[in-house]
Order: structure tokens, then sequence, then C-alpha cells
């Protein structure tokens, strides 16, 4: 297990987002936790020197393109990058820096997997630089992928059989617990269960951390083979959760 740095940008700037709360601004139900004075880049440099790797970069809506290419291009190979990836965009991310393109709405759409348009996405770009956004809510004690901002259930279950199954059209799978992402009161144990139990391939899980001692928690939780990354309950977030503390627990791991 190791920790994923994170990027998330609204409107070009880095902020914290309750994510359940992401629908369109003009309703006026957006909460934000954080808005960082650093730009996207500053954190990418912060990451790169840090050694950090497998991080991510979010656009969480328009206005975010000039933002994006600036981090990617302070951290080549060092970021991965999603919102909005479609074939139409994909290979110009990836020829400006990006590890991986990160894909949800693209391939899940209707309240489906379109499965034609996944091996469309993976075929151009390569499995191996295709990442999943798997990110999900609960539903009759269950987890479901949920796209649009995070506001619209699929059909599509998070369980063992559907991870096998994707697992063989992309190199990793990110998956935000969305219901608790950026409250701060504990992650999904649950979900975290379940993807140390389901996933072949690399896996990061994102929501709800909100003290040091959860990187154990995922860490046992997952069986080691479940990856973190911590936003809201980060320091350099407004949280407090030192940044340093969690680079020094990181770096313990074994390689």
């Amino acid at each position: 297990m190791k920790f994923r740095p994170c990027i998330d940008l609204h409107n070009g700037k880095v902020k914290q987002i309750v994510g359940s709360t992401l629908l369109d601004q003009q309703t006026g139900s957006l909460v934000t936790n954080f808005e960082s004075e650093l730009s996207a880049a500053e954190f990418a440099a912060l990451y790169k020197n840090d050694h950090l790797t497998g991080g991510h970069v979010i656009q969480l809506g328009p206005g975010n393109e000039q933002a994006a290419m600036a981090a990617l291009r302070a951290y080549p190979g060092g970021l991965q990058i999603g919102g909005g990836i479609t074939p139409d965009n994909a290979l110009r991310y990836l020829e400006a820096g990006a590890s991986h393109v990160i894909v949800t709405s693209y391939v899940f759409r209707e309240g489906t997997i379109d499965f034609a348009r996944l091996k469309t996405l993976s075929a151009l770009v390569g499995r191996q630089r295709l990442v999943l956004d798997l990110s999900c809510r609960k539903r009759n004690d269950r987890y479901y992928v949920v796209t649009d901002r995070w506001q619209k259930f699929t059909d599509y279950e998070i369980n063992p059989d559907h991870l096998r199954d994707l697992a063989g059209y992309c190199a990793e799978f990110l998956i935000h617990a969305v219901d608790v992402e950026g409250m701060c009161r504990g992650i999904e144990e649950q979900l975290v269960s379940l993807l140390g139990d389901g996933a072949s391939i690399p896996t990061t899980y994102a929501g709800g951390v909100k003290a040091l001692s959860d990187l154990d928690l995922v860490n046992t939780l997952g069986q080691g083979k479940v990856d973190l990354t911590i936003g809201s309950a980060l320091d350099l977030f407004g949280g407090s959760i030192p940044y340093k503390e969690v680079i020094a627990w990181h770096k313990a791991r074994p390689a």
C-alpha cells in the first residue's frame, strides 16, 4: 500500500469539495471545504519533490484545462488525469505528460456500462495507460458506480466479478466513496474490504479519511493492496493530518 496525492480542480482552482454536493453550480448547493492559494502546478512540483507517483488530477467541470495542463507539465509522467476524458482528447493529455487518463462518464452512460466504448478507449491509449474511475455510492447495502458529477446511479455494482471483468481493459481503478467524500468522518470500511478482496490490479481508494491512523486501517482492510489518497483531512487542504507525517508513513512502506 502507498499514499497517492491528489489535485482536485474546480473553476481552475485547487479545491476540496464535498463530493455529494457536486450538482450544477446554479443550484447553489456546492459545499467547498477548502480553496488553495497555490496553483495546481505548485502542488505538482511538491509531489514531484517528494517522489510521490500515481497521483491524480481531477477536473471537476469546465474551466480547468489550463491549470490541469500546467500540473502535467510540472510533473511529467507523475500524475494521472481525469474529468471529461474521451477518445478525442485522451492522447493530448498523455502527450502533455499524464501517465494515465482516468475515465468514468464516457464509459458509463445512460445508467449502465458501454463495453464498446471501453474497448475503443482501451485500444486507443493502451490498457496500461487507462484508469477506470469506479467512484460509487451505497444503495441497499451495495455499492454502485455513479456518474455526472457523482449524482447519477448506474446499474453497475462494485463486486469481485465486475472488478475481475474490468481489469482486462485498464491498468488501475480509482474509487471515491462519494457518500463520505470530503466529510472527514471516517472511511467506508465495507468498501475498502470489498476492494481488498476483489481487486486484482492497483486500486486507489478515496473518501472520509479523518486521522493518520486511517492509513493503517486501509492497509489492514485492503490487505495491503489498496492505495489511499487524502483530500480535505490533509493539512495541505486545510485539514488536521500533517502532510509530512503522511510522507514519513509512505516512505516507511516496503518498496
